[in-house]
């Protein structure tokens, strides 16, 4: 049985009008599903980065470089997974708080994860959160105890770690 496991690819692209368009119709017309997609401006307004996270095994991902790798606007494909990486992805929560008592532990819930609320209203609270998967989804996990009335994430970003020995 092949393994399907999760997998980050950085794509850089030229920062022109179309070119999402033209890698998420070419995952399409695969049947490759896309699980998260993220993308914006670079350091070089020409350059845009997209963080893909796809599932397959080897040989599908070999196919989903190859056919990014003959798109003419594609500068660059790497497969972070496969390279010592940091990631992360953001969620903003809007939880129920229906009494004080229920405020205050949200609060409380809030500052262990080293969150932020970022909107109150009478009868709610929205909270950011930014980390790796495993800690938002115990976030989310927590959360759901109080009533999640929306919830919205980014799916993950990643870049590679610098292991130059610069000083």
């Amino acid at each position: 049985m092949a393994s399907y496991d999760s997998h980050i690819i950085s794509v850089t692209v030229e920062n022109k009008s179309g070119v999402l368009a033209r890698i998420a119709g070419l995952f399409s017309a695969r049947g490759y599903n896309i699980d998260s997609l993220a993308v914006a401006e670079t350091e070089d307004p020409t350059v845009s980065r997209m963080s893909i996270v796809v599932r397959g095994d080897e040989k599908i991902l070999e196919q989903i470089y190859k056919q990014l790798n003959k798109l003419v606007d594609v500068i660059k494909v790497q497969d972070l997974t496969a390279e010592e990486h940091i990631e992360r992805e953001l969620v903003l929560l809007k939880v129920n708080t229906s009494s004080s008592s229920v405020r205050n532990e949200v609060i409380q819930i809030v500052n262990i994860f080293r969150a932020k609320i970022v909107d109150v209203s009478r009868k709610s609270l929205t909270v950011e959160l930014v980390g790796g998967t495993a800690k938002v989804d115990a976030m989310i996990d927590l959360m759901k105890t109080f009533g999640i009335k929306e919830i919205i994430r980014t799916g993950k970003i990643a870049i590679c770690r610098d292991n130059s020995k610069e000083k």
